[in-house]
């Protein structure tokens, strides 16, 4: 039986995440809601972790919500609701915004490699990371209004702090389909690359030699930052300022670039 989400380490600190239904161009399952915070629970208690790259197995990204998984949510319409609504025990998100929120929560870095069609909940999952690098022929769509739904997990974390509100409910409320170029230029990605697998990884090495203090703080430096008024956000930046200054890694970076050595981090 194949696993329906695959971790596969790629070194000593980097992991990919890899969605792996390319028969259905990996479309979520009830499987996958389930798995996928699972997984990132695991590489969360992995101490070596320094990066984690998300991609879909075979030639897609993940084409959204598998229409297969229609008629269930019609069969359990009320207990669909309540877990809506009461996530599990005071969490903030529910179970259908965990799958997402998860990659936000991953205190290391977290790279979308986004190959062939990125849709619906495929879209919110790749937003959830903090790196989208996109195939020049990749789509993407928040596409639930084509169901007569609303995105619904998570994109409130995520698409705030990278488009304006007008742009935002054009894409959400059309659910038109956007190719790479112009993802690219309203914020929606990175970057644009031929092979957008290996240059996450190669992100996620060039990461992984970072100080793991520094980059996991950079990521929530600016995760809860962007959102903060001026006065927190100044005392927080100083806050994680001060957890690194003169630490192990902080002067082990110093010394090797002095040295003009790769560093060794613990």
């Amino acid at each position: 039986m194949q696993e329906i989400v695959r971790a596969e380490a790629e070194g000593p600190h980097v992991t990919r995440v890899i969605l792996n239904r390319p028969d259905k161009l990996n479309a979520f399952s009830l499987e996958m809601f389930d798995r996928l915070p699972q997984v990132a629970a695991e590489l969360a208690g992995q101490p070596d972790l320094r990066a984690a790259v998300l991609e879909g197995a075979g030639e897609s990204f993940c084409a959204g919500l598998d229409i297969a998984v229609f008629p269930e949510f019609a069969r359990r319409l009320e207990a669909l609701k309540e877990e809506m609504l009461n996530p599990p025990g005071g969490a903030a998100a529910n179970k259908f915004q965990a799958p997402v929120t998860c990659w936000q929560d991953l205190p290391v870095p977290v790279i979308a490699a986004v190959t062939g069609v990125c849709f619906g909940a495929g879209m919110q999952l790749a937003l959830a990371a903090d790196f989208r690098i996109a195939a020049p022929d990749a789509r993407f769509s928040i596409m639930e209004a084509k169901w007569g739904l609303i995105p619904d997990m998570g994109i409130t974390r995520s698409l705030p702090k990278l488009l304006r509100a007008d742009q935002a409910k054009e894409l959400i409320m059309t659910a038109r389909i956007v190719g790479a170029e112009e993802a690219l230029a309203l914020g929606l990605i990175t970057r644009i690359a031929e092979d957008p697998k290996a240059a996450a990884l190669d992100l996620a090495a060039e990461l992984a030699a970072r100080s793991p203090d520094a980059t996991r703080r950079a990521k929530q430096l600016v995760d809860q930052a962007w959102t903060m008024p001026e006065r927190e956000a100044l005392a927080l930046e100083a806050e994680l300022q001060a957890q690194i200054i003169g630490g192990a890694n902080q002067m082990e970076a110093v010394m090797a670039n002095m040295e003009k050595r790769p560093p060794k981090f613990r």
